[in-house]
């Protein structure tokens, strides 16, 4: 941290800062250029989420019209995990090579044409190239949107804003599941096209991370874009000092590559990091998602009207989680939303225990409907959005392309591996399934309770020196 003598003279003039233009307590902050670049950035998010949820309404449509085996179609909707871990892997050098403007305009393109792909495919090859085209963008867009936002945000509005990124993913997901019961599967891949047609246009008038400026020397393009971002009227030469003490502490320890992650100094970020993803992945979301619709079904609850209240509470819910990030905390929503899942486990196995031994009939679809519902409310209040949050804020920027390639891997890793595994175990014990995935949860609470720490209300320089201990 800068000593006041620096931060004094500074504020007299020096360094290119000019002195505040009103007092401390008197001048209005002027957050517009903050809002706008986070609307460009998570246009991303949604077509991230417009990538998850095409598969399902439209599988019907596509396999008529293409004449495609239940085989062909299940590699077409697969196929997007695969591209999505090539895209977590280059997406942390991408964004340290190209800037995250960079990484988000490369990350378009790949989605643009994936898109279009699909549009005129008229056989399955065009299908799943197009669809690893997807995923590959969506890889990046996952790890790249929140670690911009997260960047160019004041210490007040980082959670909020970040945590927009999970709600634009779930809307995705939910306009998609509702429209392509509308739309036919061509129309819905036009439709796929604006939000990273709307991004692309956005980079354009939107500043460049000046953390990631900082980073590789350019200052006056850094003194530029904290200015954009924080009005002409701020005095920014606090944050600008700050920002660059510790851009100088960074610069003088060794470049970290991805086995030096294992370091010491670094250990515990890669730890909270990776742990939270696979808590994420492994209590069972995509688990929970695959199997709502039958889970629905079985309990004599119409799927589609099932589908759409799931899609509507995943929204809500995530709206809450983004209003109350910044004011309850990181790790309160945590907690609460690892034990809303844990007991919707619970629920939804008890459901299938009582109807595998003819137990207590009448009870056993109130429960599944419970449990379902009662776990995607968790999710989404925490789980979905917060470890996000987290990742884009524990990881100094030295290290910030490798670990984030890391994190992001090891989370779409994790979501093949469930949602590969999943028909398996439900094979093995329905009920038995869902008392896992509520085990792997209370682990998860354990975890956050020892080991994650609190970052609201702190800035990145303070995240990272606190756990990294420089």
């Amino acid at each position: 941290m800068a000593n006041k003598k620096d931060i004094e003279r500074r504020d007299r003039g020096q360094d290119g800062f000019r002195a505040p233009l009103v007092s401390h307590d008197e001048r209005k902050e002027n957050n517009f250029m903050v809002y706008l670049s986070t609307f460009v950035a998570v246009c991303g998010s949604y077509a991230f989420g417009t990538g998850v949820g095409y598969s399902s309404p439209t599988e019907a449509g596509i396999r008529r019209d293409l004449n495609l085996t239940m085989a062909q179609y299940s590699l077409f909707g697969s196929i997007l995990t695969f591209g999505a871990m090539i895209g977590a892997i280059a997406s942390g050098p991408m964004a340290d090579l190209f800037g995250r403007k960079g990484a988000l305009r490369i990350s378009s393109v790949f989605c643009i044409g994936g898109w279009l792909a699909i549009y005129f495919a008229q056989g399955p090859m065009p299908l799943d190239i197009g669809r690893l085209a997807n995923g590959f963008g969506m890889g990046v867009f996952s790890y790249v949107v929140p670690v911009f936002i997260a960047e160019i945000a004041p210490k007040q509005l980082r959670g909020l804003l970040t945590a927009a990124n999970q709600l634009l993913i779930v809307t995705g997901v939910s306009v998609s599941f509702v429209a392509g019961t509308i739309l036919h599967w061509r129309t819905m891949a036009l439709a796929g096209l604006i939000p990273c047609g709307v991004l692309l246009l956005g980079l354009f008038i939107i500043p460049e991370s000046p953390r990631w400026l900082a980073k590789i020397g350019k200052q006056r393009e850094f003194d530029a874009a904290l200015r954009k971002l924080r009005g002409e009227e701020i005095d920014v030469s606090e944050e600008a000092a700050e920002i660059r003490e510790y851009i100088e502490t960074l610069e003088r320890l060794p470049k970290a590559r991805l086995i030096d992650l294992f370091q010491s100094r670094y250990l515990s970020s890669v730890i909270i990091g990776v742990g939270l993803m696979i808590s994420q992945q492994f209590g069972g979301i995509n688990g929970i998602c695959f199997y709502a619709s039958s889970i629905f079904a079985s309990a004599g609850f119409p799927a589609d009207t099932g589908t759409i209240i799931y899609a509507v509470l995943q929204v809500v819910v995530t709206t809450l989680n983004a209003l109350l990030v910044d004011k309850l905390g990181r790790k309160p929503l945590l907690l609460v939303s690892l034990v809303g899942m844990t007991l919707g486990c619970i629920s939804t196995a008890a459901s299938f225990y009582f109807k595998t031994y003819q137990i207590a009939l009448g009870v056993a679809p109130a429960l599944a409907v419970t449990g379902i519902l009662l776990y995607i409310a968790g999710f989404s209040i925490g789980m979905g959005a917060v470890p996000w949050v987290i990742m884009s804020e524990i990881f100094s920027i030295d290290i910030k392309g490798a670990a984030g390639g890391l994190v992001t891997l090891v989370n779409w890793a994790g979501a093949w591996a469930v949602s590969y595994t999943f028909n398996f175990l439900s094979k093995w014990s329905s009920y038995g399934t869902f008392l896992l995935y509520a085990a792997v949860n209370v682990c998860s609470i354990l975890f956050v309770m020892k080991t994650v720490p609190e970052t609201k209300g702190k800035t990145l320089e303070q995240i990272q020196a606190a756990i990294n201990g420089y």
